[in-house]
């Protein structure tokens, strides 16, 4: 069994001993410690936090446990119940609340499950944040609150007013979607996004939608990570039925993966650049991604005029770089849409939303509109090392041999050749290297990725 403590959140396998998986001990342990921190520091807000989890079979089981924690420290829960990762953020700070906790394990299996941990705007917090909050637990240095200072359970449903708000985007236009007549075929994973995108597209104005794997139960129908090897039938429907397009989410709903007309994947790495494009053809502006992220969207962006900026690898840093380059537009290339004008979070909703609005003022296929990008291709691999090797001076002896080329150093090594790249990073949990590379055709993304690997083994005598 597993248990991951990271600065993040806490994930793990559900079932086994404490201290090794996600127990209801290692459970009540974290929570306690999450809430001592926000007492500390959180001024002037009340004590309360806002509660929401996907539909992961550990959720009802892991969500009471939660529950009882905050109340027994002294909090008071707003209890949002199935609800996606982004609807959870947006009612964080509509509830005035001092923080938010998401119960996901986001693309994991569904013996999986975590801990996701908000600060009172809605947005994950930081790494300085999450150290703290691990110190805390390790220790145990929380006290409960008295029996006359328990906190109270309200439940709330805030759907309803996350798509609203997706509606008063203004660059959501839902009667160009209307008169497009679309038929648009979704799958959900048997998770909350069975619950929000049906209520969405039909606001948004969508003629006919095909539901799969909609029912919220937690027994995947598949792999739930969206990547094109598990969404066969989603595929196969959208080509039998004569959908224009297909929209796939992850138990949580802040990834985004979209299926073109002809059963093609349309690359969840083009789901943030085609969206950007949009943006940014009405609203000049900056955009972000992460370092592993494709080099499409500096491309649309620089095409627009606006300049892009790379990120260290994780949505909170994305979310700080965009704060920091006034972005519009940003995100990760795992379908993960963050747009300012909504919130600071991945967010499917936003996504398709806006999606659907090019795809209607666009007036071309899914298909034709993906030929429109420059294409890229990426490939992913990986060096394990023994337990011995300095990772972080081979890492600075790569960026010496390459010192000729454009490097980024804020997170591993990225070298940046003339129509390619490759990012090298070390693993937080094991003694490996992680190798991403992006070139124009998957030969040469493998190749590059192959070279790079062959160059370490040389410099580490392997």
């Amino acid at each position: 069994m597993s248990l991951i403590k990271s600065i993040s959140g806490i994930r793990g396998t559900i079932g086994g001993r404490v201290g090794d998986a996600l127990t209801p001990v290692d459970t009540v342990k974290f929570v306690a410690a999450y809430a001592t921190y926000i007492k500390k520091t959180t001024h002037g807000k009340s004590p309360k936090i806002v509660l929401g989890r996907d539909a992961r079979i550990s959720g009802d089981m892991v969500h009471r446990l939660v529950s009882a924690t905050l109340m027994g420290m002294g909090f008071d829960v707003i209890d949002i119940g199935l609800a996606t990762t982004p609807t959870t953020e947006i009612a964080v700070p509509k509830e005035d609340a001092s923080g938010g906790i998401i119960l996901t394990a986001s693309h994991n299996p569904k013996q999986w499950n975590a801990l996701k941990l908000l600060d009172s705007t809605g947005e994950f917090l930081n790494a300085e944040a999450g150290a703290e909050i691990l110190v805390i637990a390790e220790a145990e240095d929380f006290t409960f609150a008295e029996v006359d200072y328990l906190g109270s359970v309200t439940e709330k449903d805030y759907l309803d007013a996350h798509i609203q708000e997706v509606l008063n985007l203004d660059l959501v236009d839902v009667e160009a979607i209307k008169q497009a007549n679309f038929k648009v075929a979704i799958d959900c994973v048997n998770s909350v996004g069975g619950i929000a995108l049906p209520p969405l597209l039909k606001a948004l104005g969508v003629k006919e939608v095909l539901e799969i794997h909609c029912e919220p139960h937690g027994n995947f129908a598949h792999n739930p990570e969206p990547l094109p090897e598990n969404l066969t039938d989603l595929a196969d429907a959208i080509k039998e039925q004569k959908a224009d397009v297909g929209f796939a989410v992850d138990p949580d709903v802040d990834r985004l993966a979209i299926i073109c007309e002809n059963g093609a994947p349309f690359g969840e790495e083009y789901t943030l650049v085609a969206i950007a494009d949009y943006i940014l053809g009405n609203t000049l502006g900056n955009t972000v991604s992460n370092l592993s992220s494709t080099r499409a969207l500096r491309d649309v962006t620089e095409k627009h005029g606006a300049t892009y900026t790379a990120a260290a690898v994780g949505e909170v840093n994305v979310v700080k770089k965009m704060k920091e380059t006034d972005a519009i537009i940003g995100g990760e290339g795992n379908g993960g849409v963050i747009y300012p004008a909504s919130h600071y979070g991945r967010d499917a909703l936003v996504g398709i939303a806006l999606f659907l609005t090019q795809m209607a003022k666009a007036d071309m296929k899914v298909s034709e509109l993906r030929a429109t990008y420059p294409s890229y291709f990426m490939s992913k691999q990986k060096i394990d090392l023994t337990s011995g090797i300095n990772i972080d001076e081979l890492l600075l002896a790569m960026k010496e041999k390459y010192k000729e080329e454009d490097i980024i150093d804020i997170d591993g090594v990225k070298i940046e050749f003339k129509d390619k790249w490759v990012h090298l990073r070390k693993s937080n949990t094991e003694p490996i290297i992680r190798i991403y590379t992006e070139a124009p055709s998957t030969e040469e993304a493998e190749a590059l990725g192959k070279q790079i690997i062959s160059e370490i083994k040389d410099i580490v005598g392997l």
